[in-house]
C-alpha cells in the first residue's frame, strides 16, 4: 500500500532558502520585519506588528523596565544584552531563551507574510541582543504557515488582523477566557490587534487569536465603511433588498409549490 506524497509548501521567501544554504549571516528585510541570521540560522525577528521581548518581559513584570534600559546602554554596542541579562542575574537562563523564541517566532509570522514587496539582505548585521538559541529557518517558515493556516480556520478574515477594531452588535453568548476579556475591555474603534497586544504584554499572534475568536462569535468585527455598488446587473436586487423589510409569505409559498409541481 503506498503511502500519501510528504505535505510540501513553497517557500515564503526563494531569498532566505539561498541564504540558508549560503550559510549567511546579516539581516534579511521584508516589509512587515526583519530577520536576522546567524550561518544561516534565525537567532533572532523583528516587526512593527508584534511586541518586543523587552514587552514580554517588563509587562509581565519578570524585568523592571530601568533593568532593561540598562541592559540595552551596557551591552547594546557590543550586542551581548541578552548574555548581560543572565549574567546580572535579572533574568534566567532559561526564561530567557523561552521569551525570546517566543518573541522571535511571534515577529517572524509577520516578517514572513506573503508580500509583493521587495526583500534585501545586509551581510554582517547583527542584532545588539546578540544570539541567545538559533532556530532553523526551515522550523521559522512553517511554524508562521501554520499560525496563519489556524487563524483561517477560527475565522476567515485577514483584515481583522490590522485594523482598528469595534464592538460587535450582539454580546457573546459563550463564555469568555480571561485572554478574550482582556482584548474585549479594550476595543474601543481606535485600537488595533496589535495595539492591544502592546498594552497587556503578550504576543500578538495570541492576540490575534483571541480576536479571530471573537469575531467568530460575533463580538468584534472591524469598522464599517460605505458598502461598493453592487454590479449593474444586481442593482435591481440590491434595491429590493433595501425595500423589502420582511419576507413576503404567500410569494413563498407560490414559488415551493411551483418548485414541487416540477419535480
Amino acid at each position: 500500500m503506498e503511502r500519501p506524497a510528504p505535505e510540501t509548501r513553497t517557500a515564503v521567501s526563494p531569498m532566505l532558502v539561498r541564504l540558508v544554504a549560503e550559510r549567511a549571516t546579516g539581516a534579511l528585510l521584508r516589509d512587515r520585519g526583519t530577520l536576522y541570521l546567524c550561518e544561516g540560522q534565525v537567532v533572532h525577528a523583528e516587526s512593527p506588528a508584534a511586541p518586543g521581548i523587552d514587552v514580554l518581559l517588563t509587562a509581565a513584570g519578570r524585568l523592571r523596565p530601568e533593568g532593561w534600559r540598562e541592559a540595552v546602554d551596557r551591552a547594546g554596542p557590543r550586542g551581548r544584552v541578552g548574555r548581560y541579562l543572565v549574567e546580572s542575574g535579572q533574568v534566567g537562563d532559561g526564561e530567557l531563551e523561552l521569551c525570546h523564541l517566543g518573541a522571535l517566532h511571534d515577529a517572524a509570522f509577520f516578517a514572513l507574510a506573503p508580500s509583493s514587496g521587495p526583500t534585501r539582505f545586509r551581510y554582517g548585521v547583527g542584532h545588539w541582543m546578540g544570539p541567545i538559541r538559533p532556530v532553523p529557518a526551515e522550523t521559522v517558515e512553517r511554524e508562521a504557515a501554520r499560525r496563519r493556516e489556524l487563524l483561517d480556520r477560527i475565522w476567515p478574515c485577514p483584515d481583522l488582523d490590522t485594523a482598528p477594531l469595534v464592538r460587535g452588535r450582539r454580546p457573546p453568548d459563550t463564555p469568555l477566557t480571561v485572554g478574550q476579556r482582556a482584548v474585549l475591555s479594550r476595543i474601543d474603534g481606535t485600537r488595533t490587534p496589535q495595539d492591544i497586544a502592546r498594552e497587556i504584554g503578550r504576543p500578538a499572534f495570541h492576540t490575534l487569536i483571541d480576536v479571530r475568536r471573537l469575531a467568530a462569535l460575533g463580538a468584534v468585527e472591524t469598522p464599517r465603511t460605505t458598502p461598493p455598488e453592487p454590479p449593474e446587473g444586481l442593482a435591481w436586487a440590491a434595491r429590493l433588498a433595501a425595500e423589502t423589510t420582511a419576507p413576503d409569505v404567500a410569494l413563498l409559498q407560490r414559488l415551493r409549490d411551483a418548485l414541487e409541481a416540477t419535480l
